[in-house]
Protein backbone atom coordinates (compact mmCIF):
# COMPACT_ATOMS: atom_id res chain seq x y z
CA UNK A 1 0.00 0.00 0.00
CA UNK A 2 1.24 3.48 -0.90
CA UNK A 3 0.05 6.97 -0.05
CA UNK A 4 0.27 9.92 -2.43
CA UNK A 5 -1.33 13.36 -2.92
CA UNK A 6 -2.79 14.95 -6.04
CA UNK A 7 -4.56 18.33 -6.04
CA UNK A 8 -4.63 18.49 -2.22
CA UNK A 9 -6.32 15.09 -2.03
CA UNK A 10 -4.65 12.26 -0.14
CA UNK A 11 -4.95 8.93 -1.94
CA UNK A 12 -4.12 5.35 -1.05
CA UNK A 13 -2.82 3.00 -3.75
CA UNK A 14 -3.36 -0.65 -3.03
CA UNK A 15 -2.93 -3.87 -4.98
CA UNK A 16 -5.41 -6.74 -5.22
CA UNK A 17 -4.13 -9.89 -3.51
CA UNK A 18 -3.91 -11.68 -6.87
CA UNK A 19 -1.21 -9.28 -8.08
CA UNK A 20 2.38 -10.30 -7.35
CA UNK A 21 4.86 -7.76 -8.74
CA UNK A 22 8.32 -6.48 -7.91
CA UNK A 23 9.19 -3.05 -6.49
CA UNK A 24 10.35 -1.78 -9.92
CA UNK A 25 6.97 -2.63 -11.41
CA UNK A 26 5.14 -0.94 -8.53
CA UNK A 27 7.26 2.15 -9.13
CA UNK A 28 6.23 2.13 -12.83
CA UNK A 29 2.57 2.08 -11.74
CA UNK A 30 3.08 4.96 -9.31
CA UNK A 31 4.87 6.95 -12.01
CA UNK A 32 1.96 6.37 -14.39
CA UNK A 33 -0.56 7.57 -11.80
CA UNK A 34 1.44 10.71 -11.10
CA UNK A 35 1.53 11.46 -14.84
CA UNK A 36 -2.27 11.13 -14.89
CA UNK A 37 -2.20 13.80 -12.20
CA UNK A 38 -5.07 16.26 -12.26
CA UNK A 39 -7.44 13.90 -14.08
CA UNK A 40 -7.57 11.38 -11.22
CA UNK A 41 -9.83 13.42 -8.87
CA UNK A 42 -12.49 13.65 -11.61
CA UNK A 43 -13.10 9.90 -11.78
CA UNK A 44 -16.29 9.16 -9.83
CA UNK A 45 -16.60 6.63 -7.03
CA UNK A 46 -16.96 3.11 -8.44
CA UNK A 47 -15.41 3.99 -11.79
CA UNK A 48 -12.61 2.01 -13.45
CA UNK A 49 -9.93 2.98 -15.95
CA UNK A 50 -6.88 1.48 -17.61
CA UNK A 51 -3.37 2.65 -18.36
CA UNK A 52 -1.34 0.97 -21.10
CA UNK A 53 2.21 0.80 -19.78
CA UNK A 54 5.16 -0.28 -21.96
CA UNK A 55 6.77 -2.26 -19.14
CA UNK A 56 3.72 -4.00 -17.67
CA UNK A 57 0.92 -3.99 -20.23
CA UNK A 58 -2.62 -2.91 -19.37
CA UNK A 59 -3.10 -1.89 -15.74
CA UNK A 60 -6.70 -1.93 -14.50
CA UNK A 61 -7.60 0.54 -11.75
CA UNK A 62 -10.74 0.85 -9.60
CA UNK A 63 -11.63 4.15 -7.91
CA UNK A 64 -13.17 4.40 -4.44
CA UNK A 65 -13.96 7.69 -2.76
CA UNK A 66 -16.07 6.52 0.17
CA UNK A 67 -14.92 6.52 2.97
CA UNK A 68 -11.41 7.38 1.63
CA UNK A 69 -9.73 8.11 -1.69
CA UNK A 70 -8.50 4.65 -2.68
CA UNK A 71 -7.10 3.52 -6.00
CA UNK A 72 -6.88 -0.25 -6.39
CA UNK A 73 -4.81 -2.01 -9.02
CA UNK A 74 -7.22 -4.86 -9.70
CA UNK A 75 -5.35 -6.54 -12.53
CA UNK A 76 -2.43 -6.35 -14.93
CA UNK A 77 -2.77 -7.88 -18.38
CA UNK A 78 0.52 -8.49 -20.18
CA UNK A 79 0.73 -7.82 -23.90
CA UNK A 80 0.90 -11.51 -24.81
CA UNK A 81 -2.68 -11.83 -23.50
CA UNK A 82 -4.20 -9.01 -25.56
CA UNK A 83 -6.68 -9.89 -28.29
CA UNK A 84 -8.55 -7.87 -30.86
CA UNK A 85 -11.88 -8.69 -32.47
CA UNK A 86 -12.63 -7.66 -36.04
CA UNK A 87 -15.97 -8.76 -37.40
CA UNK A 88 -16.32 -12.37 -36.22
CA UNK A 89 -12.62 -13.11 -35.80
CA UNK A 90 -10.52 -12.80 -32.64
CA UNK A 91 -6.75 -12.64 -33.09
CA UNK A 92 -3.80 -11.86 -30.84
CA UNK A 93 -3.14 -8.13 -30.73
CA UNK A 94 0.10 -6.99 -32.36
CA UNK A 95 1.55 -3.50 -31.91
CA UNK A 96 2.48 -1.74 -35.11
Amino acid sequence: MYRFSIENQDWILRFSPNIQIEAEEKQAIISSILQLGRELPFFPHGDSFIIMNDLLGIIVFNVEKIPSMILTVSNIVTENKWYIQKNLTIKPYKKN
